[in-house]
């Protein structure tokens, strides 16, 4: 067993790659917090050997936009000593008001006067982060994902078995905890999940009811891999407001990579606005810290496992299908019901996964009699091992065959 700050991820190695290439482009790296980003730019470094200028956003009040003219000119200092190509990353840049166009009109002047910093955004918000480099920085960037821990990693870095994975989820900075079960929910209750809802999307977000989007991230954490209305979900909220506030907080969440809300499939038409969700958490972590079950009852409980194992499909292609070429939903018509729906431009692949639990429809002969040309994917008991799938890309199971 390794442990976190001695493994490295595949993005180290694409990043310095990255840095290295001409022409130069900004590079940005955006994820969850807690998975690693600071780790892998500290990793990066070592790889490149260049001098380095690092400084984080994160604080508790918004830095000004020149506090990043500040950072840049300090590591422009470092290149004209050294006379080498410098790095400067900036952690959390989206907390910096008005980052986008600061980081442009440096980044030209660099490019304009051949000088030698080169820069590394690291973002936990996904909506921030993009809506700056499409407002500002079209054609200057390039974006890298840095997602939850994945079983393969967690294996070789813990030697975690799969069962330990689907149950403790993919935070490596959570891992030395779960021999000890009640600090390990405590630590990622507190450390990740109320510092993510405080810092990353209250702090940066309009958001009018605080206390009503910690009670549907707490809802989602209790209904992992379901369907729920949104009417239903107001019968079980306080303070609901309207389910166009819902969706709207429920989408907050999705950017700050805690859950989201799965659209119903409805391949050739406009999607429903508002039709149910299917709940998903990016990370099991995220359902099981908050739960009163313990790994052993989880475990026990055949149909809250078959829960976890679904999820854990569907935070599996989240993680790993980026991009708008993507869509994830599932399908439900007539008591009929398919888990996931893959497409891919034209194409689109049905996934059932097969946890063992029982009492549920089947409804792939339906989803196909209605979608013949739909590919098709069992995931579990009766189809692809679980242990096979987890290890694979996403990615790897939505080509041409």
């Amino acid at each position: 067993m390794m442990g976190a700050m001695a493994f490295e991820r595949p993005v180290v190695a694409d990043l310095a790659k990255a840095l290295e290439r001409r022409p130069s482009l900004l590079q940005v790296l955006v994820g969850p917090r807690q998975v690693g980003k600071t780790t892998a730019a500290a990793q990066m470094e070592k790889r490149l050997g260049w001098p380095s200028h690092s400084a984080s956003a994160d604080a508790p009040l918004p830095h000004p936009p020149e506090w990043i003219e500040t950072q840049w000119r300090l590591a422009r200092a470092t290149a004209a000593a050294t006379k080498r190509r410098v790095l400067l990353v900036l952690d959390e840049i989206q907390k910096v008001r008005g980052w986008s166009e600061v980081v442009k009109r440096l980044w030209d002047e660099e490019l304009r006067l051949g000088g030698k910093v080169r820069p590394l955004l690291l973002g936990s918000s996904a909506l921030l982060v993009q809506k700056g480099l499409t407002e500002s920085l079209a054609g200057r960037f390039f974006l890298h994902r840095c997602t939850h821990w994945s079983w393969p990693e967690c294996r070789e870095a813990f030697g975690w078995p799969l069962e330990r994975w689907l149950y403790f989820g993919g935070y490596p900075g959570a891992a030395p905890f779960a021999d000890d079960e009640p600090a390990w929910k405590r630590y990622v209750t507190d450390s990740l999940i109320e510092t993510v809802i405080a810092r990353d999307v209250l702090q940066m977000q309009t958001v009018t009811k605080p206390a009503l989007l910690r009670h549907l991230f707490a809802l989602a954490a209790g209904y992992p891999s379901q369907i729920l209305s949104y009417t239903k979900m107001l019968g079980q909220l306080q303070d609901a407001g309207n389910t166009v506030t819902l969706a709207g907080y429920l989408r907050l969440l999705e950017t700050a990579f805690l859950a989201s809300g799965l659209e119903l499939y409805t391949k050739g038409q406009v999607r429903k606005r508002g039709s149910s969700p299917k709940l998903i958490l990016w990370n099991n972590a995220l359902i099981n810290a908050p739960s009163t079950r313990t790994f052993a009852q989880a475990n026990a409980d055949g149909a809250w496992w078959g829960r976890l194992v679904e999820n854990a499909v569907g935070a599996h292609l989240l993680n790993g299908l980026h991009g708008p070429q993507w869509s994830i939903n599932y399908w439900r018509a007539n008591g009929d019901e398919v888990d996931f729906v893959v497409a891919h431009g034209a194409r689109a692949w049905a996934v059932e996964v097969k946890s063992g639990r029982g009492g549920k429809p089947a409804g792939m002969a339906a989803f196909r009699k209605r979608y013949p040309k739909a590919k098709a994917w069992l995931v579990g008991a009766t189809g692809i091992p679980l242990p096979e799938f987890f290890t694979r890309p996403a990615s790897d199971w939505f080509g041409d065959a």
